[in-house]
């Protein structure tokens, strides 16, 4: 089995989609949107086509803060941190990209990473 096979048959087992909740940065209220989603190394990578402009980007980088849920919305919520993967960090960028191309044929994005609290 070669390197892609793996990660396809990995994209392929998990769900489609993640919800995350973020504070507004203005209001202080929860935000919750569902959202296409990679997990790579125990982390989970969000891909935002609006890149800065996305309100729960600019959510996540004023408070790092979430919670999310895998798979549907009566999963358990989780705690996590995240954070805008900067495109300096390439390695990590084209890893995760090419998993989203692989689950969704789509990556055209700016990464967001939620690392979940233990």
């Amino acid at each position: 089995m070669t390197q892609m096979d793996t990660q396809d048959s990995i994209t392929a087992q998990e769900p489609p989609y993640l919800y995350i909740t973020t504070t507004g940065w203005k209001s202080g209220q929860p935000h919750e949107i569902e959202i296409w989603f990679v997990e790579y190394e125990g982390r989970y990578y969000l891909c935002s086509g609006g890149r800065y402009k996305a309100h729960w980007v600019q959510n996540v980088q004023r408070h790092p803060e979430v919670v999310f849920k895998i798979g549907d919305k009566n999963a358990p919520t989780r705690a996590g941190r995240g954070r805008v993967v900067p495109e300096l960090e390439t390695e990590l960028v084209d890893a995760v990209k090419s998993r989203f191309d692989a689950k969704y044929q789509w990556s055209d994005g700016m990464l967001v990473e939620i690392t979940p609290m233990q």
